[in-house]
């Protein structure tokens, strides 16, 4: 009798130490996750690059980001294939075309990968879509600013990195319809302008433009680097004081061109803080805590403390991480 009760302790020993081994494998295992930009290499994306990796130091897991060396939606859709070949467990994104990579990314899924995707917020394939805030409200806010400048009256034109860019889109979206109902003497000169988040192609198109359209006053912005076009074109003719901006950009990029008055206001989210928010969110989807992601829910992120769930899409949340800055308080930021 005494025997079986200590065979039965011993059997009840190795299971708990073998159960126990078990999860401490678990809470052990590294993830492998990567980030997808739209293009490497540019300011935005540089410093994003910073927060994912930090982000990966911080927690133990490997965390990387890579992108096409310039914004093509092909380009990114082969670095997606690559990713699933790797078998990697979970892929943050921001598209340079939300419907170019659905296929891809419904691929990925199929393949057990976890999808997170920032600025596309009609991405159908993903597992959560983390916006840094309402993209009409930000849109309205860049046109408000702009309108300031421009003193309500007279012609602009817009910009984005391509016509399927989500949310860039929906910024000027928002920042036209708050000109039509709060500056009726103001009006778009043009259609708005692709620059393939390229300095150099927004350079090229503004100069054409403002050539194009000698009453152009004001230009607004939706990729980042329109703000270094803008006021290069801007300050090579002269024109500060006459044309006016208000856009997307970095304190790193554009601060030249507020110190001299070619433009006026830059707005943004810091991307270090929106890359370490995708791959904070894909670990508790990979830890079967997706449960945890809902309305209100705190990051503990700056801008991203207080996530508003989507009424309509329960997978998208928005956070409320933007900042106007001028020249006068350019300093404050060293990105």
């Amino acid at each position: 009798m005494k025997k079986w009760i200590l065979w039965v302790l011993v059997v009840c020993l190795c299971v708990g130490v073998l159960a126990g081994m078990a999860g401490a494998a678990e809470a052990a295992k590294k993830y492998k996750i990567a980030t997808v930009v739209k293009v490497d290499g540019i300011a935005w994306f540089n410093r994003m690059r910073i927060g994912v990796e930090e982000f990966g130091k911080e927690t133990g897991h490997e965390m990387w980001m890579v992108g096409p060396a310039k914004a093509d939606a092909a380009e990114q859709v082969q670095i997606v294939e690559n990713l699933i070949a790797q078998g990697v467990d979970a892929i943050c994104i921001v598209p340079f075309s939300v419907e170019a990579v659905e296929p891809v990314l419904k691929k990925a899924r199929d393949s057990g990968i976890i999808v997170i995707s920032h600025e596309a917020s009609n991405q159908i394939n993903a597992d959560v879509i983390i916006e840094a805030f309402d993209n009409h409200a930000y849109g309205a806010n860049i046109m408000k600013n702009l309108a300031k400048s421009m003193g309500g009256k007279g012609q602009y034109l817009c910009t984005v990195g391509s016509l399927t860019s989500k949310s860039q889109n929906e910024w000027i979206d928002g920042a036209i319809a708050y000109q039509k109902e709060h500056f009726p003497e103001m009006s778009e000169v043009a259609p708005r302008i692709e620059t393939y988040d390229d300095a150099t192609i927004d350079y090229q198109k503004i100069k054409e433009a403002l050539i194009a359209y000698p009453d152009l006053k004001g230009i607004c912005g939706g990729p980042m680097p329109t703000s270094a076009g803008a006021g290069l074109a801007i300050e090579e003719r002269g024109l500060q004081g006459k044309v006016f901006f208000s856009g997307t950009g970095l304190p790193s990029i554009a601060g030249q061109y507020l110190e001299s008055g070619a433009i006026q206001t830059i707005h943004f989210w810091d991307p270090k803080v929106a890359g370490i928010a995708m791959n904070k969110l894909a670990l508790l989807v990979l830890d079967g805590q997706k449960d945890k992601i809902v309305d209100k829910m705190d990051l503990g992120l700056e801008g991203f403390s207080s996530l508003k769930q989507d009424a309509e899409k329960p997978n998208l949340f928005y956070g409320a991480g933007w900042v106007d800055v001028t020249k006068e308080n350019m300093a404050e930021y060293d990105f």
